[in-house]
């Protein structure tokens, strides 16, 4: 197994996408299963804290150690099987998403959550929850694994598959294991779009526990995953709106319709600022001057009814007084890929404003009940705009999720959007909702985990770890201060 000691070999492993920075004794790239069940046996052995190293590519300082060793997924990077007959595929957990859909892509399947970021890995979107611009209709990363490997804290090796074991109620017991009866916490999660915290249900699925549990609970090595076909066609278009509200307006009726399912089913509904477009503008000349706001949408479609859908999308857009140039459709595959590039363009475009500047990442991650979505977001663009911070506003407007990034251009401004932000969480809660939907909790939110959730709730979170970790040695700062 390859171990780094040298600090100038392993500088770049201890920061991540946020700007959030650890530190660490050395980082160790184990190959297989059994090497990370040994490290995990020989750290319990030495009582020394092991952090879960993604591909650097979150946004909580999940993988930012603080202290002890890293344990970096990169050599674990094959895709072991796909298996279009049952349409699953098994990957080990150092596979960025990128890879796989392009292995899957020449099968002509996909894997259907969609993060942002496509160098990220596949044990990192699972261990968060990920989601992404398709959640819309596919939900998270949650709803597509059929099974996982994880080693547990102990250095045990654990393969567990969706419908294998069951919670009585709100008790828990993994077969084969040296622990004995888990005793799970009970608690209420939001009725939203939620990465925040464990996942907890009465009689739950087992293998439910460590999907999002962000590496506290174990290391996830290897995942089956379920797949789909690719659709025959894609509509994607980006519609440009001369006024916000409309642009808002927009979004309201397309969900309504998702909702009932109405011929128009968008899989992506995505939404865009003013000072979003203004951010974009020099890079996309496809923007209108007029432009306030735009919407991405996509539905998959056949050859047989694109017409047909393409003739609704387009009647809805003209009702809603968007014609000719303010619609940007991808006609081809070309068009298709500058229209998905648009769509993460800005994220990129944010960090790279943030990283300049030496901060960490300041970006919303609330979704809140679509009946106090509007107020909400009204609210919060308030609260920037009085204090005179600079921002933009964009994200997955269909499931009411709003990243609202602020861009401090001092320290002074930093140490404000900082409060700024901690209001924004704490008024998401007060509607709801939730102060991370998906990019999950990691360190750099987890003073926010209480005020979502509650002193007594975080407290039998941090009992549950302990089941599995009774060292707490495994991933130590993330979820709890």
């Amino acid at each position: 197994m390859i171990t780094k000691t040298n600090p100038e070999e392993f500088e770049s492993y201890l920061s991540d996408a946020s700007n959030y920075k650890g530190h660490c004794t050395g980082v160790v790239f184990p190959a297989t299963t059994a090497e990370v069940s040994a490290v995990l046996i020989d750290a319990n052995r030495t009582a020394a804290m092991v952090t879960i190293a993604g591909n650097g590519t979150g946004l909580t300082g999940g993988r930012c150690p603080e202290g002890g060793i890293l344990l970096s997924m990169e050599r674990m990077n094959h895709i072991l099987e796909i298996d279009t007959e049952h349409g699953c595929v098994i990957t080990e957990a150092g596979v960025t998403l990128l890879g796989l859909q392009d292995a899957l892509t020449e099968m002509h399947y996909f894997f259907p959550p969609d993060p942002t970021e496509q160098l990220c890995y596949i044990g990192g979107t699972i261990a968060t929850n990920a989601s992404g611009a398709k959640s819309f209709s596919y939900g998270p990363v949650r709803n597509f694994v059929l099974g996982l490997e994880v080693v547990l804290p102990s250095g045990e090796i654990l393969w567990i598959e969706r419908g294998q074991y069951f919670a009585s109620g709100y008790r828990l017991k993994l077969p084969g294991t040296e622990m004995d009866e888990i005793l799970l916490p009970k608690y209420e999660m939001p009725g939203v779009k939620n990465a925040a915290g464990y996942y907890i249900r009465e009689n739950m699925d087992a293998v439910e526990l460590f999907i999002g549990s962000e590496g506290t609970l174990g290391v996830i090595t290897k995942a089956k995953l379920r797949i789909l076909p690719l659709p025959e066609k894609t509509i994607s278009c980006v519609a440009f709106f001369t006024e916000e509200s409309t642009a808002l307006h927009f979004i309201d009726i397309t969900r309504e319709r998702a909702k009932n399912n109405n011929v128009l089913s968008a899989r992506a509904l995505e939404f865009f600022d003013s000072r979003s477009l203004n951010f974009l503008r020099p890079t996309y000349n496809r923007i209108p001057a007029l432009a306030q706001a735009a919407v991405w949408f996509e539905q998959e479609c056949s050859g047989a009814d694109e017409e047909l859908l393409l003739d609704r999308w387009l009647e809805l857009l003209n009702i809603s007084g968007v014609t000719g140039e303010h619609i940007w459709y991808a006609a081809d595959a070309g068009d298709l890929q500058e229209i998905r590039e648009f769509r993460h363009a800005i994220s990129y475009k944010v960090n790279e404003f943030i990283t300049a500047r030496g901060f960490k990442k300041l970006g919303t991650d609330t979704a809140v009940p679509v009946q106090y979505f509007g107020e909400f977001l009204t609210c919060i663009k308030s609260m920037v705009e009085q204090a005179g911070i600079a921002y933009v506003a964009y994200g997955h407007y269909g499931d009411c999720h709003v990243h609202l990034n602020m861009l401090p251009e001092n320290e002074q401004q930093f140490v404000q959007a900082k409060n700024l932000y901690r209001e924004i969480c704490a008024l998401s809660v007060s509607y709801g909702g939730t102060v991370s939907a998906e990019h999950g909790i990691g360190k750099a939110k987890r003073e926010y985990l209480e005020m979502m959730y509650g002193k007594d709730a975080v407290n039998q979170m941090k009992n549950l770890k302990l089941q599995f970790d009774p060292n707490n040695l495994l991933n130590v700062g993330n979820l709890f201060l």
